[in-house]
């Protein structure tokens, strides 16, 4: 029993020190990292973790649900995609033909109106805030520099870092996109509960506007700047600009730092619907306009879904680019293959939520289930 009681003892010393160490060395974020996601039993973000973490409502206005296409549901699913969305845990999949929904199918106990993690597909919609923020006068335009409204960055190379190259990831900023190492600072971000400061510690370490590098980082300092020029809220500015006027049919949340400091995880973390997502694909396939309303500027959205750089076609300001058939998509990528893919030629929106996009993962490239959503989305579509 002694032995025990002395055990006990020495554990639970043990235990003290490790958490000393962590606030003592400035990752006790990782508290919260075992907590949130560790203990339930995964190693990595999933889609509901958000109800583990602070959030702020983004709040809607007057519902305008989607019309229901004449052919609305007539086509199952083809043999490789009920594959793929098996394998591949989706949990929604939602097809919009001519502005109309023409499939739509949930799985696995989620509905229409289930909210789950987008992850980085927000980092469209703070593009798209940019886009509104020079469009309403706060912002000058995608060459302002962000010093003149977070002064850290006001010497040196910072001082040549743009609006710009935030949005289309060309900061040169010392980021690193590490998702599975406790010790990055993108699993920093995640849970730490000053989001500002960490923003403010970044460093620029190459020549900004020359060259895209997928971070994370970039899209937060988007948010930063946001915030001071416009004196309003991520989540407000984004409820006024974007979720009240495209008829969102639900509130949505979006999750901040802590409530002290209330502020938004800009590179991700909306929580929403499949249909609701859609509503800003459309906006974007019909260059800023909503139900005859200029929304957003059109030459800002296309400029949006054109290649800044040659040398990565893949991805313009805040939004995905790609290829596939000899047709052109754009597209918001979450990183558990969550997606909306937008033809506008065509006129097709095809949405995919859910919680794996397979056993790839690649930073700043195109997984290989993109691939057959557009593809057995077609075959469907041509039957």
């Amino acid at each position: 029993m002694k032995f025990l009681k002395n055990s006990l003892k020495i554990l639970v010393l043990l235990f003290g020190l490790v958490i000393a160490l962590l606030y003592v060395t400035d990752t006790d974020y990782l508290i919260k990292a075992v907590r949130t996601i560790y203990l339930k039993g995964y190693t990595t973000a999933y889609l509901e973790d958000y109800k583990g973490f602070d959030n702020a409502i983004v709040e809607n206005g007057t519902a305008q649900p989607w019309p229901i296409h004449t052919a609305y549901n007539s086509v199952q699913e083809t043999e490789i995609l009920s594959k793929i969305n098996k394998e591949n845990g989706t949990i929604a999949y939602v097809v919009i033909k001519n502005d109309s929904i023409w499939f739509e199918k949930y799985y696995d106990g989620y509905n229409q109106n289930s909210q789950t993690n987008s992850f980085s597909m927000a980092k469209s919609y703070v593009s798209g805030l940019l886009g509104k923020a020079i469009m309403d006068g706060y912002i000058k335009s995608l060459d302002q520099p962000i010093g003149h409204f977070i002064p850290e960055f006001n010497t040196g190379l910072a001082a040549k870092v743009t609006v710009g190259d935030l949005a289309s990831m060309a900061s040169g900023s010392n980021w690193d996109e590490s998702y599975y190492s406790p010790l990055s600072i993108t699993t920093k971000a995640y849970f730490y509960d000053n989001l500002e400061q960490v923003t403010r510690g970044l460093k620029i370490e190459k020549q900004p506007g020359q060259a895209f590098k997928y971070a994370s980082g970039d899209t937060q300092m988007l948010a930063l700047v946001l915030e001071r020029a416009t004196g309003k809220k991520l989540y407000n500015y984004l409820s006024e600009s974007f979720w009240k006027p495209l008829g969102c049919e639900n509130p949505t949340l979006w999750q901040v730092d802590s409530k002290e400091n209330n502020m938004a995880k800009a590179y991700c973390c909306i929580a929403s619907n499949a249909k609701d997502f859609a509503r800003f694909g459309k906006l974007y396939k019909d260059y800023g306009k909503w139900q005859g309303k200029q929304i957003l500027d059109s030459a800002f959205v296309a400029t949006s879904i054109k290649p800044r750089f040659k040398k990565s076609p893949m991805y313009g300001y805040g939004w995905w680019l790609k290829t596939q058939n000899q047709k052109n998509f754009f597209m918001m990528r979450g990183i558990l293959g969550q997606y909306v893919i937008v033809n506008p030629k065509d006129n097709i929106i095809i949405v995919r939520l859910g919680h794996s996009k397979g056993s790839s993962k690649t930073v700043g490239s195109f997984s290989t289930d993109v691939d057959a959503y557009i593809n057995e989305t077609y075959t469907m579509l041509n039957q």
